[in-house]
């Protein structure tokens, strides 16, 4: 004859709310006294994302509101242009492009400038 034992840990709760919701999740800690206790966890805090092509931010720390706002400003953002909103590669697209728009405007005004004195040398 066998006998299959279960072994039944009989755990301390520390309040009567025992719902397996995602704000009521427990871990199972052992106290000094060999008690064995459900200890709540809090919940995983999320990093901010990049707000054009939404990657988590590099260097930022993941916290939930509450702590979030309480960080230190060195841990919100990055030493960098808009270093809590945006990852790098979207910054250094940002400013190439801003780059090139600027160049556009150049030549076209130059283009202008030429066209004007085409038609002065054929008005002369």
């Amino acid at each position: 004859m066998t006998f299959h034992f279960s072994i039944i840990f009989h755990i301390r709760f520390t309040n009567t709310f025992l719902d397996n919701t995602k704000s009521n999740q427990i871990k199972v800690i052992k106290t000094p006294g060999g008690v064995l206790r459900a200890q709540h966890t809090k919940k995983r805090g999320t990093t901010p994302k990049c707000g054009d092509c939404g990657i988590s931010l590099p260097g930022v720390v993941a916290l939930r509101p509450r702590e979030f706002s309480r960080a230190k400003k060195s841990d919100k953002s990055v030493s960098r242009p808009y270093g809590g909103s945006r990852c790098g590669n979207c910054v250094k697209e940002r400013i190439i492009r801003a780059f090139l728009i600027e160049e556009q405007k150049i030549v076209q005004k130059v283009l202008k400038e030429q066209a004007e004195k085409e038609k002065q040398a054929e008005q002369n």
